[in-house]
């Protein structure tokens, strides 16, 4: 446990939060801090680099530390060590052809990246997917939600040494990834939405097996991953007072989804800004107190059960609109069906425009968020007509996060950087600029 930290009531940091900029050596400039009351021993300092090779920054993320003796006093955090071009990427294809990019932005939960880019794309053609496919976007999106956490949670517990917890939560994430692949067609890589609709309707039996992962695989797994680590003393230790991030500082800096709720606030756009079908849905908003690693450990606990919950109210409605269509009836953006292709000039014609052209949205701007696993996925797109975006941007929660994490490392411990990052959930795909 960190040096200085309490381990019951509301954590505080020995050491003074944000700090100054300073420049160290040839122009890198890093955010350093000092102890209060004590003098600045610089010689006694010393600076190492932490990734972007090491196995915990992911192979993506780059941090340069000054330590005094084990205490972090200065760091300064680089996530730009992956360059995919996502934005520009989908500037030049059609709005079609970029929802592949949108699988590999997180992709841990890559079906809420694919509908959070459709219904963009549906706002500015100004219509709205059927009940159908309403639904069962909400249905999937929870789904991923429940694997997204399972990868952060598992991977999380496993660089703590906590070896079995690791193991039960990325086989009952296999086992969901290898159901979604029964309706997709890819187990991590969906690209399962279509601008106006999806690309397979989903069965009762699909659902009936979904249910049944839940009672017989993820709630008992979800039962002895508390057993085993919530009251364990290295486990407390390691995560109760650590990584603490202040509500001020956290609304502050844009922070969103589990992090941010960790403080105490809130704010889920699936509430304030209801998409999709989660208006006619219940749920609640699990929330942390001290803005810890523990909390943040416990609030993505607690959204799985609740994504069950909404998983369970939404199985009986999907049911009661089989048959009913899951895209709708616009030439401008559906593609016709493959028999109409095959035996109508007319579908032939509208088949090959929307491929090769893509579809064509009126001229005008989008913006569209979504509640992502990491918190608020965004994309604005402006239109100017043409099949291809003239602007994309998107605001990826990852990103935004880490530029936070300083907050939450100054003061803290060497030992202490990876379980923060980890609770961060960073995925590379996000960060990537």
């Amino acid at each position: 446990m960190s040096a200085g930290m309490p381990t019951e009531g509301s954590p505080t940091l020995p050491y003074t939060q944000g700090g100054e900029f300073v420049t160290v050596g040839e122009g890198l400039c890093i955010r350093r801090i000092y102890p209060e009351g004590e003098d600045s021993d610089l010689s006694a300092r010393t600076m190492i680099n932490i990734g972007p090779s090491h196995p915990a920054m992911h192979g993506t993320i780059r941090m340069v530390v000054e330590l005094d003796g084990e205490t972090i006093v200065g760091v300064d955090v680089i996530p730009g060590y992956l360059h995919r071009g996502f934005e520009k990427e989908c500037e030049h294809h059609t709005y079609h052809q970029a929802i592949p990019y949108t699988d590999r932005l997180n992709y841990c939960s890559p079906l809420i990246n694919n509908f959070g880019w459709v219904e963009t794309v549906e706002k500015l053609f100004e219509v709205e997917a059927t009940r159908r496919t309403q639904l069962i976007r909400t249905y999937m999106s929870e789904v991923s939600r429940i694997t997204d956490h399972l990868t952060c949670l598992g991977a999380a517990l496993m660089e703590l040494g906590a070896l079995t917890p690791f193991l039960y939560m990325i086989e009952v994430r296999d086992w969901l990834w290898e159901h979604i692949a029964n309706v997709s067609g890819a187990r991590l890589t969906q690209t399962y939405a279509r601008v106006g609709g999806l690309a397979r309707d989903v069965t009762d039996e699909w659902l009936d097996r979904c249910e049944h992962l839940y009672v017989e695989e993820l709630i008992p797994k979800l039962r002895d991953v508390h057993g085993l680590v919530d009251h364990n003393r290295i486990f407390i230790d390691r995560m109760r007072g650590v990584g603490v991030i202040s509500r001020e500082d956290a609304v502050s800096y844009g922070v969103t989804g589990p992090v941010l709720r960790s403080t105490g606030v809130g704010l889920d756009v699936r509430k304030y800004a209801p998409y999709s079908a989660y208006g006619d849905v219940s749920f609640e908003v699990p929330i942390g107190k001290y803005g810890d690693n523990y909390d943040r450990y416990f609030v993505r606990m607690r959204e799985m059960e609740e994504s069950i919950r909404i998983c369970r109210q939404l199985d009986p409605m999907i049911r009661a609109t089989n048959g009913e269509p899951i895209v709708v009836d616009d030439a401008r953006m559906t593609l016709p069906d493959k028999k109409e292709v095959y035996s109508n000039i007319e579908a032939l014609m509208n088949h090959f425009k929307l491929i090769m052209e893509g579809p064509r949205p009126p001229k005008g701007e989008a913006y569209h968020a979504v509640e992502g696993a990491n918190g608020e996925l965004g994309f604005y797109l402006v239109s100017d007509g043409t099949g291809l975006p003239y602007k994309a941007r998107c605001r990826p929660p990852s990103f935004v996060n880490m530029g936070a994490i300083h907050l939450m490392l100054l003061g803290s411990q060497v030992a202490d950087i990876v379980p923060v990052f980890g609770q961060i959930n960073m995925i590379g795909g996000e960060c990537d600029r």
